[in-house]
């Protein structure tokens, strides 16, 4: 399963609401004025003043949200972290998995003895599914229960045999300084292989519709001393580079 990232919606001139806010701070402007004067120029002006200051609440004013599938159960437990943040996530509940896609770890795709133990217990986690499926929904229409109304009930049951493997799909909400949060932990190279390639493509796609906000983005080390001590991955060098060219 192949991951997919598409930002569904942002605030529209993104910088220029922020340069607005900026404006405000730092002018005797009024509300009735405030977007005067905000061509590109002083747009970015206002941007690399706030990001020197380090005043970011101009920046939560806003937001972006992206429509995310082929990523696991295992990533979203980490996602959802990021408490500033708004989810909606397939659920299991209400959709029956009659196949379940599932994310194979690229160092298990790798080997095949690894890989082949890996697809016999998603297919063993499937094969268990339909049998509990089957026996609570038979179990549930005895005791009068519609046969609808029972698959349903049956599936809130059944579903915990689902590995962390399994795909899932889920719509992400963030304001910009979430945003931000976000790429400094996850786009770090000690992040987990899944969330950190999520990380990279939401911040490919934020920087297509904010270049000037999101230039200088992405993990810590980017803008200063790596944070991990002895725990560095000690590439701060191709780091920076692979951000820079991003």
């Amino acid at each position: 399963m192949t991951l997919k990232v598409n930002l569904i919606e942002y605030t529209p001139n993104p910088e220029k609401v922020i340069a607005s806010a900026a404006k405000l701070c730092y002018s005797a402007v009024g509300v009735d004025d405030i977007l005067e004067g905000l061509d590109g120029e002083n747009t970015k002006k206002f941007l690399d003043r706030l990001m020197s200051y380090g005043h970011m609440s101009p920046i939560e004013h806003v937001s972006f949200t992206f429509a995310v599938e082929g990523v696991s159960r295992a990533l979203t437990h980490q996602l959802v972290r990021h408490r500033i943040a708004s989810y909606s996530q397939q659920s299991q509940r209400y959709v029956k998995l009659n196949q379940f896609e599932y994310i194979v770890p690229p160092e298990v795709d790798k080997d095949d003895r690894a890989r082949e133990v890996f697809i016999k217990a998603m297919e063993d986690s499937q094969k268990a599914y339909d049998e509990l499926t089957d026996i609570l929904k038979e179990g549930y229409i005895k005791d009068g229960m519609k046969t609808i109304s029972a698959e349903k009930k049956a599936i809130e049951d059944a579903r915990y045999v689902f590995p962390n493997a399994c795909e899932t799909k889920i719509v992400i909400t963030m304001n910009a300084r979430g945003l931000m949060n976000f790429f400094e932990h996850r786009c770090c190279n000690r992040a987990q292989w899944e969330i950190h390639a999520l990380a990279d493509e939401m911040l490919r796609k934020a920087r297509e519709v904010a270049p000037i906000l999101f230039k200088m983005v992405g993990p810590a080390c980017v803008n200063g001393n790596c944070p991990e001590g002895t725990m560095t991955c000690g590439k701060i060098k191709e780091v920076r580079r692979k951000y820079s060219d991003m």
